[in-house]
């Protein structure tokens, strides 16, 4: 087993935005609860072991991190070599990336077809980031030739046949495509996803024009990562190095937000709202009597914003409550008493002021609108395939309106390049006779990002 630099947990707090009152007989208590973490600061070093034969370079307020693991996936099919610049890229921005790991990190390449091969290091073992290990996997990466199909759920299946097999806290995988799913059915993907779930988290990257939105969105969202889009390959090399680097900022990992309800009351539904729109409401696991876990992934320094929405029993004016009580939870590594990094508390008063009662909280009325966005733009372009022009017309419209609304100007860039904007207040709006490829991707992937709400 390798020594690695122990760490604090990073510093975590929990606020809960809502508008606890309610008119009587009312149930729904609608709350958006924003998790806030920071470097944990202080180390207790170990000795450091390994191959790498470099200094470790410094991460958050000058401490180092090398219980992390990642492994590299990198779409070898036949297609790759259409242009022959594509697979040449790839392997750049895999060397590029290799680079940003520290030192003492743990790290393998997969090269995925029809079947997945670990090119680097092989056999089933993992190499430890060094200049030396660098080099070589250089030399592997420059051997790397495209040819043969393409069935990613066995990619998905040897990394986390790798990294399960490293001790590491941190399990990091990057995913690139060009391609469909073609070679293998898709409930096996499914499966993979299933069996992976929980196990690491996944970064998952499309280049060119020529694969499929929602599979590379779905093994993201899936696995708790990132999805996008590298419509030209030149880009494939500052995108992987951003990748890499975000990776390496995580400090914790495994981390569940816990909802715990009173007798009588409920979840309806959890969903992450910033920086990406994310159901957690089928992700849930028991914890305990009126507790459920939700995944949250690995964090590094970094806010995110949920919106909780709890039925409770109604109840006449003048009675309150405590609706629920929102925690972040870190598990024991020995499977003793998970550790409570910090919680909330959301509330419910019945009321007969219905200025108070009526109230949409700021926080509540924004993100109900970023995730009403989502949700058009992708019954928007799903129309837009089909063939149906109005139906199309009237939801990329309304995301038109929602994206001027809520200041979503990247959102309303991308939007702009599927529809002419007549008038963005009114969501009025004409469908383009032609749209790139390249531009009409880009919208789906990206549909789910979200601003948040201003102070």
């Amino acid at each position: 087993m390798a020594d690695f630099a122990e760490f604090d947990a990073p510093r975590f707090s929990v606020d809960v935005y809502q508008n606890e009152y309610l008119p009587e007989g009312a149930r729904e208590v609608d709350a958006i609860v924003t998790v806030t973490s920071r470097p944990g600061g202080t180390t207790r070093s170990l000795p450091l072991s390994g191959t790498g034969t470099g200094a470790p370079s410094p991460a958050h307020g000058g401490s180092v991190r090398t219980d992390a693991a990642v492994v590299i996936m990198i779409d070898a099919s036949g297609s790759m070599d259409y242009p022959p610049s594509k697979m040449r890229n790839a392997r750049d921005a895999t060397a590029a990336a290799i680079a940003t790991l520290r030192d003492g990190v743990s790290f393998a390449v997969v090269a995925g077809t029809h079947e997945a091969e670990e090119i680097y290091p092989g056999g089933g073992s993992l190499a430890v980031a060094g200049p030396e290990t660098r080099g070589e996997a250089g030399k592997a990466l420059r051997k790397l030739q495209a040819g043969g199909g393409t069935a990613i759920g066995n990619w998905l299946r040897l990394a986390d046949r790798l990294l399960t097999g490293s001790d590491a806290a941190i399990r990091h995988a990057v995913l690139l495509t060009d391609g469909r799913n073609e070679h293998e059915e898709p409930e096996r993907l499914k499966e993979a996803l299933d069996a992976c779930a929980g196990r690491f988290t996944c970064d998952a990257r499309g280049v060119g024009t020529d694969w499929d939105v929602k599979e590379v969105t779905g093994i993201a969202s899936a696995l708790l990562g990132s999805a996008d889009i590298v419509a030209d390959p030149d880009g494939l090399t500052a995108d992987f190095e951003q990748m890499m680097q975000n990776a390496m900022g995580k400090e914790v990992a495994d981390v569940a937000l816990r909802l715990w309800t009173p007798q009588g009351s409920s979840v309806k539904f959890v969903k992450q709202v910033a920086p990406t729109v994310e159901d957690l409401t089928g992700r849930c696991t028991a914890a305990g009597p009126r507790a459920g876990d939700y995944p949250t992934g690995s964090w590094g320094d970094e806010a995110r914003d949920y919106h909780v929405c709890i039925e409770v029993p109604a109840a006449e004016v003048g009675q309150e409550m405590l609706a629920g009580r929102a925690a972040l939870i870190l598990p024991a590594a020995d499977g003793g008493t998970p550790q409570t990094l910090a919680q909330g508390l959301l509330r419910a008063v019945w009321t007969d002021d219905m200025a108070a009662a009526t109230s949409i909280n700021a926080q509540v009325a924004h993100y109900t609108g970023q995730v009403e966005l989502a949700q058009a733009i992708q019954e928007g372009l799903d129309l837009r395939k089909v063939g149906d022009e109005k139906g199309a017309t009237a939801k990329l419209g309304r995301a038109v309106q929602l994206a001027h609304d809520s200041g979503n100007a990247d959102t309303s860039k991308l939007l702009s390049k599927v529809v002419d904007v007549v008038d963005a207040p009114t969501g009025t709006v004409r469908l383009k006779a032609k749209v790139a490829d390249a531009d009409e991707m880009t919208l789906e992937t990206r549909s789910t990002k979200t601003v948040r709400v201003k102070k």
